[in-house]
């Protein structure tokens, strides 16, 4: 296995497991980055840039320090740093109602929505009765009218469960509303663009070049004690479609081409979110403070928010315990973070990023084949691992 990139002294479990991720648990082309204190300790990538590729020629280019993949649910971390901005600079009130800002939203049994439930995955709109198209899902328009027209699933705040898709339009017209702009335009504008880091929702067309095709794939579930355990009631909640869990999947039928250049391009900030591990991982350093030029993007107050508990027990959709902050996903047994202190998202699939205040870090992995995994995949599991035996 040919890795490229950099480890800090200290930090070579992390290549260990890295190339480990190749040889015993079938990862194909992947990255991971790691900061501590906002000095970067990893960077390493590997294998072809296209999931089906060769990593010679051709398609199959090898995964270069500038490729950049499709996060997938990942896209929710980054994607919840917008409205807790706006938190922070007084332009969003967590404990308002979802309609003070979209009047529209309040039909269906939604009136007492707040915005902290609808961050947090307890607003009730976890599915649609008539799923989107592709192109409906993607044209910025049908995804928030549907889910402001959209009967609640439950009495709004009364319980959680994770918004798969619909969370895309929620968010992106809770923005909207407030700012006037995109939610990946403000992104781009406000953090990503200032900062120099590769990640976007909302893929601009002169960087199409450096994203890889992802796909599915199989890799062994067992290996040096770290096993993905199925759960056989998500397993069959997914396998029958009149099931939440199976609608919250399917708001958009038929799934969407994640290869496509429109889905690339789609404002999705549920699951078509794009960048390199070096982007992700950057992203939650600087959430929690740039060494470079002394300034963060959180206070240290909305880092607090950040990892503060809003819902946790009997996820409707999942159908396991899961623990969410606003906007992010919290350490717990269903989605191992690296503390109780984390926060951030992992990505259907395999992708993971978070940050970690108590320890300093900013963690990103990509990776362009996606396992069948929902929120611990081992691949990315093994790295967490070893940086906490690096620390």
């Amino acid at each position: 296995m040919d890795v490229n990139g950099t480890v800090a002294e200290g930090f070579e479990a992390v290549r260990d497991a890295f190339v480990r991720n190749f040889e015993v648990l079938g990862d194909r082309g992947a990255a991971v980055a790691v900061y501590r204190d906002g000095r970067k300790v990893v960077d390493l990538w590997a294998g072809p840039g296209d999931v089906d590729g060769d990593g010679a020629d051709g398609g199959g280019e090898a995964w270069a320090a500038g490729t950049a993949q499709v996060v997938r649910s990942a896209t929710k971390g980054v994607a919840a740093v917008v409205p807790l901005l706006l938190h922070q600079r007084g332009l969003l009130d967590l404990d308002a109602p979802v309609a003070a800002y979209w009047p529209e939203f309040k039909a269906g049994g939604k009136e007492r929505a707040l915005v902290r439930d609808l961050l947090a995955h307890r607003a009730g709109v976890p599915a649609l009765d008539v799923p989107l198209t592709p192109a409906e899902a993607e044209d910025g328009l049908s995804g928030a009218r549907a889910v402001a027209e959209q009967q609640a699933f439950w009495e709004p705040g009364s319980a959680h469960g994770y918004h798969a898709q619909t969370y895309s339009w929620l968010l992106s017209e809770l923005v909207l509303r407030v700012t006037g702009a995109s939610l990946g335009q403000w992104l781009a504008q406000e953090v990503t663009g200032p900062r120099g880091l590769e990640f976007w929702i909302g893929l601009p067309e002169g960087e199409r070049a450096r994203v890889g095709r992802v796909g599915p794939v199989d890799p062994p579930q067992t290996a040096g004690g770290l096993r993905t355990r199925p759960r056989r009631n998500v397993s069959e909640a997914y396998a029958d479609p009149s099931s939440l869990t199976r609608r919250a999947f399917a708001a958009i039928t038929p799934p969407p081409d994640e290869n496509d250049p429109a889905f690339r391009a789609a404002e999705l900030p549920a699951s078509a979110g794009i960048g390199t591990a070096r982007g992700l991982a950057g992203l939650y350093a600087a959430l929690l403070g740039d060494t470079e030029d002394g300034t963060r993007l959180f206070t240290p107050q909305t880092a607090r928010l950040a990892g503060t508990e809003l819902s946790s027990g009997p996820d409707r959709v999942l159908v396991v315990n899961t623990r969410f902050g606003p906007g992010y996903m919290l350490h717990s047994p269903a989605s191992p973070l690296m503390s109780p202190a984390s926060f951030g998202h992992p990505g259907r699939g395999g992708s993971l990023g978070f940050a970690d205040p108590e320890a300093g870090i900013g963690f990103g992995y990509v990776t362009n084949a996606h396992a069948k995994s929902v929120t611990a995949d081992p691949r990315a599991q093994s790295l967490v691992r070893a940086v906490q035996s690096a620390l």
